[in-house]
């Protein structure tokens, strides 16, 4: 079964809120995601020049890339406060309009999860985001009546995993919306060695290189391996983190140099070994594992997508050949022969 306190897994854990220290307040100490960060920058300048809250801005993308951590930034380059909600959290209707009608102009909104709001949720978010105002039904039946309330204007920044999960008409209600991607190599060494140096900790280019790699281009997940890698070197090496302490510490913790942990590595084998490398659908390897399908397509298959490791077919997932190379299995598969016409 696949754990959720897998060290590597992108989703936040209770832990992680140590990171919050560690997270930028400006714009311009973010690291990597250089075209979205270009964009808001115009998005906050022009805003200013005119005096005018933000234009509703909505983030997607896989967890752990610094969606909330942007929405923070955007609120301290605006100088207005933030509130903080999650789609499951707003079950009624009424629990956004308290939150609504508790808003001063010029606040910024960041509803995490936003595909998760119910359509009832919805319908009242609409009026709110378009004409900031509240409509709301006193009484029942045939003397209930609407009233509308104003609302101060505000910004709404949504964040979301799923992208086609969030209705159309939600989704055409944000002005601006930006994909954050997987970092690159660089900017994951600069991560890692800021976070080392706010931390206090001793490492070297190395070091900081090994982790970096290990990092599944994620900021979360690096953090979360320099927290445990300072733990092994506190421990066993003086405290200093070289490549060997780096090399040591990620592979007691079973991370390959690729960032695949055991999970990774039993699913692709079951892919390989069990099916012949595929195609294979999603709810015989969950089956297969002992995991629910949701559970793989969310958190194990988009790093081995983005690897190479996985094709996604009509038929089912299908292994390519440098995955078979990784794991150590001989490729053994037959070549498609091109179709005749």
């Amino acid at each position: 079964m696949v754990d959720d306190n897998r060290v590597i897994n992108p989703q936040a854990r209770p832990d992680d809120r140590l990171d919050q220290a560690l997270r930028p307040h400006r714009l311009d100490e973010v690291i990597g995601q250089d075209q979205v960060r270009e964009n808001l920058s115009i998005l906050i300048a022009a805003a200013r020049k005119r005096e005018d809250p933000m234009d509703h801005v909505l983030f997607y993308g896989p967890p752990g890339l610094g969606k909330t951590t942007l929405a923070y930034v955007l609120a301290t380059e605006m100088n207005v406060n933030i509130k903080i909600t999650a789609g499951p959290a707003v079950e009624r209707a009424g629990d956004l309009a308290a939150i609504l009608t508790n808003l001063h102009a010029g606040d910024i909104l960041f509803i995490d999860e936003i595909h998760r709001l119910g359509r009832v949720v919805e319908e009242v978010l609409y009026p709110a985001m378009e004409d900031f105002a509240l409509d709301i039904i006193i009484g029942k039946g045939p003397s209930a009546r609407s009233i509308r309330l104003k609302l101060p204007r505000f910004s709404v920044i949504g964040a979301t995993t799923r992208l086609a999960l969030v209705s159309a008409p939600l989704r055409a209600r944000f002005g601006a919306v930006y994909r954050l991607d997987y970092y690159d190599m660089p900017a994951m060494r600069q991560i890692v060695h800021r976070a080392a140096n706010l931390l206090g900790v001793e490492v070297d280019l190395a070091g900081v290189e090994e982790i970096a790699r290990r990092a599944r281009g994620t900021p979360r997940v690096s953090l979360r391996l320099l927290r445990r890698v300072r733990d092994f070197a506190q421990v066993r090496a003086d405290g200093v983190i070289s490549d060997q302490v780096a090399t040591e510490a990620l592979n007691l913790l079973n991370i390959d140099t690729l960032g695949l942990d055991e999970v990774d590595r039993r699913v692709m084998a079951t892919i390989i070994q069990k099916y012949n490398g595929g195609p294979v659908g999603l709810s015989t390897i969950a089956a297969s594992v002992s995991e629910e399908p949701d559970t793989i397509m969310d958190v194990v298959e988009p790093y081995l997508l983005q690897l190479g490791f996985l094709e996604r077919t009509p038929q089912g997932r299908v292994a390519t050949e440098i995955a078979y190379e990784h794991l150590g299995f001989p490729y053994n598969r037959p070549k498609e022969q091109p179709r005749l016409i």
